[in-house]
């Protein structure tokens, strides 16, 4: 069974761990890679239902790997052990993946695209910086703050980034 389509290519780690996370929560997996279940002893009464469950989980991922990379992890001790080795393989740090992503927002236009094509590029890069980098979740008004300057960036950006002619086609914003 294959609980997501996408495959690990080496740039796109953390979009795969991120869908890959959906199915592993619903299914009451996702413990096993996040290491809130840890092996039981051998003579334990649940270490065969874990082996069961990791067992599971590993074949999960092994089916989304390349056949050099399932050779190099098929002996791991766990899931937990194959996911790491994944991440730290594929994964790239925080500030280079913002970075990237950083770069790749500020050069998007419009160019040919309709504009929910166009939007729908900026949302997706929104929703994985939104990802890796984190606004306070408190309800003090300096997290509204950073909130509302972060959407008025975003709506500048999406200004910045249509065709020249697309305001003088449709009306102008700014005088």
């Amino acid at each position: 069974m294959q609980l997501v389509s996408k495959h690990i290519d080496g740039s796109n780690f953390n979009r795969w761990k991120k869908s890959m996370m959906i199915p592993l929560s619903d299914k009451n997996k996702l413990g096993l890679v996040t290491d809130k279940v840890s092996k039981p002893s051998f003579d334990h009464e649940t270490f065969y239902l874990w082996q069961m469950c990791n067992n599971l989980v590993t074949s999960w991922i092994l089916n989304v790997l390349t056949n050099d990379i399932v050779e190099s992890v098929l002996y791991s001790s766990s899931t937990k052990a194959n996911w790491d080795d994944l991440q730290d393989r594929s994964g790239q740090s925080n500030e280079a993946k913002l970075y990237h992503l950083q770069k790749e927002n500020f050069d998007l236009t419009q160019e040919s695209d309709d504009l929910a094509t166009y939007f729908t590029k900026l949302k997706k890069q929104w929703d994985e910086l939104n990802a890796l980098s984190s606004i306070p979740s408190c309800t003090c008004c300096l997290a509204d703050t950073i909130q509302e300057n972060q959407q008025n960036q975003r709506l500048i950006k999406f200004l910045m980034g249509l065709n020249t002619d697309y305001g003088s086609n449709r009306g102008v914003f700014f005088q």
